[in-house]
C-alpha cells in the first residue's frame, strides 16, 4: 500500500482535513471550560479531554477511511500526538498548542500534516482562528511563509517545561544570541521555518516518535535537518522504541556549525 504515491497522497488528503476538524475540538474544550485535566506520570505530563478526544476522532477516522492501515502498520506507520504541547494548553498559552500527524514508510518519516488551533488568537476578535501545515518529500510544504532567522544570530528554541542540567550545557556550548523557552516539538519546528528560531536544541530523552514524525517532514521538505544529538537519523518503524532518547537537533540552516557544538559531555549521557 504504500508504495503507491496516490494512496499516500489520499492518506496526506484525510489527515489535513482530520487535522482541521482536530483544531476545532481543541478550541471546542477551551470553549466549553472543563480541560478534564489528568496526571500521566508527573505533573508536568499532563493529560487533557482534548487529547482524548482528538486521539479518538483521529484513530477512527484514519481506521475507518483505511482499514488496513495500523495507527502509531505494516511499512507505513502514521504517528499521531492529539495534543502536542499539552502542559501549554492548560496554562492558557495557546499559540504553543499543535496537532500532530505524521506518515513514515520503511522506517523514515515522509509526508506530515501540524494544525495550529490557535494561530492568529492574538489579532483580535474577528480573527480566523487555525491554520494546517502540511509537507510531503519530495514534493514540498504548504500553508506557511518560508522565512530564514536573521544572519549571524544563534537563537536557540527549547523547552520550556523540562529543563535539566544536560539541556542547559547543551545550549550554553552552542554560544546564543538568544533562548527561547517555548512547549511543543510542532511549535518548535514552525519557529525554524518561519524564523524566529536558529536552532531547536534538546538535549534530554522527553520528547517522542510521535512528537518529531510530522515537524521533520515539514522541516526537511524545506532544506533543514532534524537528528538526535548525536547527529544520527530518527527512525519511524513500528518496532522502534516510542521514546527519542538522545535527543533531538534540528535547524533550517547551518547544521553543522550546532552539531559540532555538542559537549561529548551530553553526548556521553543520552543514549541512542
Amino acid at each position: 500500500m504504500a508504495s503507491s504515491p496516490t494512496v499516500l497522497m489520499r492518506l496526506v488528503a484525510s489527515a489535513y482535513s482530520i487535522a482541521q476538524k482536530a483544531g476545532t475540538i481543541v478550541r471546542r474544550v477551551i470553549a466549553e471550560g472543563d480541560l478534564g485535566i489528568i496526571e500521566k506520570t508527573c505533573a508536568t505530563d499532563l493529560q487533557t479531554k482534548a487529547d482524548r478526544l482528538v486521539q479518538v476522532s483521529i484513530c477512527s477516522s484514519l481506521a475507518r477511511k483505511f482499514p488496513k492501515l495500523t495507527i502509531i502498520g505494516e511499512e507505513l506507520v502514521v504517528w499521531v500526538d492529539p495534543l502536542d504541547g499539552t502542559k501549554e494548553y492548560t496554562e492558557g498559552l495557546l499559540d504553543n498548542v499543535t496537532v500532530l500527524i505524521g506518515i513514515a514508510y520503511e522506517g523514515k518519516a515522509i509526508a506530515g500534516v501540524i494544525n495550529q488551533p490557535y494561530y492568529n488568537y492574538q489579532a483580535g476578535p474577528d480573527a480566523v482562528l487555525g491554520r494546517t501545515i502540511w509537507g510531503v518529500l519530495g514534493l514540498g510544504a504548504f500553508g506557511f511563509q518560508l522565512k530564514e532567522a536573521p544572519a549571524g544570530k544563534h537563537i536557540i528554541t527549547t523547552t520550556r517545561s523540562h529543563n535539566s542540567q544536560l539541556v542547559t550545557d547543551c545550549i550554553t556550548a552552542m554560544n546564543p544570541d538568544d533562548v527561547l523557552r517555548v512547549g511543543g516539538a510542532g511549535n518548535k519546528i514552525i519557529q525554524l521555518i518561519e524564523g524566529k528560531a536558529s536552532a531547536y536544541v534538546f538535549a534530554s530523552p522527553g520528547c517522542k516518535k510521535w512528537d518529531t514524525c510530522a515537524p521533520e517532514v515539514i522541516l526537511h521538505a524545506v532544506g533543514g535537518k532534524l537528528t538526535d544529538i548525536h547527529g544520527n537519523a530518527l527512525q519511524y518503524n513500528k518496532e522502534v522504541k516510542h521514546m527519542n532518547s538522545a535527543g533531538v537537533l534540528a535547524t533550517l540552516r547551518n547544521y553543522d556549525y550546532y552539531a559540532s557544538r555538542v559537549p561529548q559531555s551530553v553526548k556521553n549521557a543520552l543514549v541512542p
